[in-house]
């Protein structure tokens, strides 16, 4: 199915989106970074451009009449500007008339505020002209015109207070203080060249006078200059006499002090040397006097050092000999420790010696009697088979005491009393004296008899006697 384009229509169609395109990009704003636009659409204001509280640097300006996206835009620049008021003219307090010139420097400090108060930063600069002229005026009118042209610098503070609170209305700050430039007269007034001449006149008055005093003062001290100069003249005559007379008197009196100084001098000097040689007199007995102390006691020192000497001599050997005595002592203590560590490491090797033994008998026991714990495991759950072993090995027993008992009796010399009837019954009761019963019995009367005070001295001599036997054997 195949879809037929109509282009009569569709070509106008494009044709008006295109048209539209480019009339919205034409309407299209880039704010430049020394400006800053305030676009106020219906109710609300936006900034753009680069402040506080910018909504960008780019937006659409619909002409107002558009419904709904229509704007109103006024345009400011952010750089400082400065405004010139030349060849203003003014009054002083005295109505006396005058020109001046001003020059002040501001900055818009609320776009929003100033697009509310004016429409274009021409219509702005025009309104702060005239504050500051204002401002001007009335300072100045209350001033007089000899203290405006005195002290001029003042007035620049004074017109940037008056004006601040009236720039922040109108969303203006100033940059620095307003300067009052100039002062001069107007074209119908010669007031302040009047002024000007009356301030020459006097200074040349008073330049005047200050050159006559100044004259009268330099006569005055030349000549009490030259009054000094003939009073010092006269007083150094009157000192030169005093101080030739003060001279010859002190000459006079320096002579006789001399001569006085050298008789006492003098007489100082026989006194110092008559105490110099009694000085040296008794310094000589003193030596002679110390010599001899020296000398007694360097004999008695020699005395000393002889006995102590000998002392020393008495002592050192004294030192040799318990040195000696010493060195034995270590080298006896020294063998006996020698020994005693040659048995204990001979004590110690026989016991590890008997360990290794016990240890090897121990596992030859161990090896020994494992097949009889294993036999006897299997023993244990067989009571038929522990039954025939106890038999065997009661049969075995009464074997070994029967084959013991034989022994015995073959080497002992026994003689057996068996009374009976007959000689088979003395043989029979002859027998049952190596029976077990009557073993055990012998056994149990000699162990109550051994148990009494007299058999137990009995048993005790009869060990003895048999110990000594076997030691001598």
């Amino acid at each position: 199915m195949m879809i037929m384009i109509d282009w009569m229509i569709v070509c106008p169609i494009i044709a008006a989106l295109v048209l539209v395109i480019i009339v919205v990009l034409s309407l299209r704003r880039i704010v430049p970074t020394n400006e800053v636009h305030v676009v106020r659409s219906g109710p609300q204001t936006y900034c753009y451009g680069a402040t506080e509280n910018s909504k960008g640097n780019i937006y659409y300006e619909f002409p107002a009449w558009v419904p709904l996206l229509g704007v109103s835009v006024t345009k400011f620049g952010i750089n400082v500007f400065d405004l010139d008021i030349p060849n203003y003219e003014a009054y002083d307090k005295d109505r006396l008339p005058f020109v001046i010139d001003v020059k002040s420097f501001f900055r818009i400090s609320s776009p929003v505020i100033a697009s509310q108060r004016v429409s274009s930063q021409t219509e702005l600069e025009k309104q702060l002209l005239g504050i500051v002229q204002g401002a001007a005026r009335s300072i100045l009118a209350k001033e007089d015109l000899n203290t405006i042209m005195g002290e001029r610098n003042k007035y620049g503070e004074m017109f940037t207070k008056e004006v601040t609170d009236q720039l922040v209305e109108w969303g203006v700050s100033a940059v620095k203080n307003i300067e009052l430039m100039d002062i001069r007269d107007s074209h119908s007034s010669n007031v302040i060249v009047n002024i000007m001449a009356k301030k020459k006149s006097q200074i040349e008055m008073e330049s005047r006078q200050t050159v006559a005093e100044n004259a009268r003062k330099a006569n005055e001290a030349e000549i009490l200059a030259k009054k000094e100069v003939d009073l010092k003249e006269q007083e150094a005559i009157q000192a030169v006499g005093l101080r030739k007379a003060e001279v010859s008197q002190k000459v006079g009196i320096a002579e006789e002090q001399s001569k006085q100084m050298v008789q006492e001098q003098a007489k100082i000097t026989t006194e110092k040397e008559m105490a110099v040689k009694r000085v040296q007199e008794v310094q000589a007995a003193e030596i002679q006097k110390q010599a001899s102390i020296v000398k007694a006691e360097g004999d008695k020192n020699v005395v000393e050092l002889n006995a102590e000497a000998s002392v020393a001599k008495s002592e050192g050997e004294k030192k040799v000999r318990v040195l000696e005595a010493e060195a034995k002592k270590a080298e006896v203590e020294l063998r006996a420790d020698a020994d005693l560590k040659a048995a204990r490491n001979e004590s110690l090797g026989i016991e590890a010696k008997g360990r290794a033994q016990a240890t090897a008998k121990e596992l030859d026991e161990k090896a020994k009697v494992a097949g009889d714990i294993e036999l006897f495991d299997k023993v244990q759950s067989n009571p038929e088979y522990q039954e025939f072993m106890i038999n065997t090995k009661r049969v075995e027993a009464l074997m070994q005491v029967g084959i013991e008992q034989a022994k015995n009796l073959g080497n002992a010399d026994i003689k057996i009393y068996a009374t009976s009837e007959t000689v088979n019954g003395g043989v029979s009761k002859a027998a049952n004296t190596f029976s077990p019963s009557n073993g055990f019995n012998v056994s149990s009367l000699l162990d109550a008899f051994s148990s009494t005070d007299v058999g137990k001295k009995i048993s005790e001599t009869i060990g003895n006697v048999l110990e000594k036997q076997n030691k001598k054997d």
